[in-house]
């Protein structure tokens, strides 16, 4: 027997959307009078009532929020699909969740499936918490006496012991999720699909889903989809990704490429022009205005190698003399993650009062920063206040170097840092390792 639960062959999903008018001001009765007419006519003509006549009126629009998206997924895999906004994930989703049909192409899949794409998925409002634990539970297809089993594992999880016989329409947003979070994962589906709703809940609810998601798929062997703007979580729960962009498959594979290739598409272009910011932003004391890389040498470079010595120059303009400026960069990876934060007001010796204009320099000797891509917030403080900050200011490609002086590169995998250090042995011999 196969071990694929999803199969989705050349999966397109159309819609058609209307455009008003732009140069249309008001509606004249005249206009009124004319557009019933048309409508009347409309209705006698089945064949104008054809989508694709519609598609031929400028005031309508062929929209393809999927297009040629084939893919396989295993039992027991972590699926993370992610993409930007309006890529087609949801739509996805509900495809895979049978509440919409495919404009072209065919999903096939072996098991039952578990669904929680948006607040309150499959909750009738009128009913109370317990009698919805019983009606999803019968949707997915589960006896009374599976329900039965489950029902106080799922009360616990969701915490609403004191509203379980309140109607579900007096829920907070909150409340709404964490109980249609545990019947979806708690319910024993093959298959559990989430969307991004995870996100309505706090920190430790979060924490919680994503243990028990966790669960789901590592200990008891099903299979998960994960729709998720964090890439923390998607990194930490899938061991595969589905890269969406535009309705069509960017990327299918390990879950850190995706996520690689995902950011990549979502940050062309991101080096910004900080050129003109001084003079557009009249009303900012000081501002960057410009960012660059430089060797040992000072020449400008536009990939930074593990180990060697980087210089991360920044420009900048003051409209007033005689300010004391703490010039400070943070440096992200692809998951948003912090790894290093460098300031003026942590080096000595330490800046004093800065000149109107001019290029700061933070020198780091031997980058530590693993091979990968890497995106600098900067941030300029004086006065007693922040007076700029510009995110995503640059990216920065770093290419593995021999850190340890091995004679090999070390793994990018293996460690985010790379840190000078040594080994001894408990007479004090000191002893370099060859790691």
């Amino acid at each position: 027997m196969s071990d694929t639960v999803i199969r989705v062959e050349n999966l397109g999903k159309s819609y058609i959307i209307g455009h008003q008018q732009q140069n249309e001001r008001y509606t004249a009765l005249r206009d009124v009078i004319a557009n019933n007419a048309k409508s009347t006519l409309h209705r006698l003509n089945p064949f104008t009532q054809n989508s694709k006549l519609k598609t031929q009126n400028s005031n309508y629009e062929e929209f393809w929020a999927l297009k040629d998206v084939s893919f396989e997924v295993k039992r027991g895999d972590r699926v993370g699909i992610i993409g930007r906004n309006g890529a087609g994930k949801s739509t996805l989703l509900k495809i895979l969740s049978r509440i919409t049909e495919p404009t072209t192409g065919r999903v096939q899949i072996k098991g039952r499936v578990a669904s929680l794409l948006e607040v309150g998925t499959g909750f009738h409002p009128e009913l109370t918490g317990r009698e919805n634990v019983y009606l999803n539970g019968a949707i997915l297809g589960m006896s009374k006496q599976e329900i039965r089993r489950k029902f106080d594992e799922i009360v616990a999880f969701a915490e609403v012991e004191k509203f379980l016989d309140t109607p579900v329409k007096r829920y907070s947003s909150g409340m709404y999720v964490r109980l249609a979070f545990a019947v979806a994962a708690h319910l024993e589906p093959e298959i559990l699909v989430v969307d991004e709703v995870l996100a309505v809940g706090d920190m430790s609810f979060q924490k919680k889903c994503l243990g028990k998601m966790e669960d789901v798929a590592e200990k008891e062997g099903r299979t998960v989809l994960f729709v998720t703007h964090n890439m923390a979580a998607a990194q930490a729960l899938c061991n595969k990704g589905i890269s969406l962009k535009r309705g069509e498959v960017n990327h299918i594979g390990e879950i850190s490429k995706s996520i690689s290739v995902y950011a990549s598409s979502l940050d062309k272009g991101l080096n910004h022009d900080l050129s003109k910011r001084f003079e557009q932003h009249e009303n900012k004391i000081a501002c960057y205005t410009g960012v660059r890389f430089s060797s040992l040498s000072g020449e400008t470079i536009e990939t930074a190698i593990s180990g060697h010595f980087l210089g991360i120059s920044l420009s900048f303009h003051c409209r007033k003399q005689n300010v004391k400026l703490d010039f400070y960069i943070g440096v992200y990876n692809l998951l948003r993650e912090k790894l290093l934060h460098l300031g003026t007001s942590f080096s000595t010796p330490q800046l004093k009062v800065a000149p109107r204009s001019g290029e700061v320099v933070c020198c780091i000797p031997k980058l530590p920063l693993t091979e990968g891509r890497y995106f600098l917030n900067l941030s300029l403080h004086g006065l007693g206040q922040r007076l700029d900050h510009v995110v995503d200011a640059i990216e920065l490609d770093v290419q593995s170097g021999d850190f340890y002086q091995t004679g090999k590169l070390p793994s990018a995998s293996d460690s985010k840092f790379l840190v000078d250090h040594i080994w001894k042995f408990e007479n004090g011999v000191v002893n370099n390792l060859l790691l």
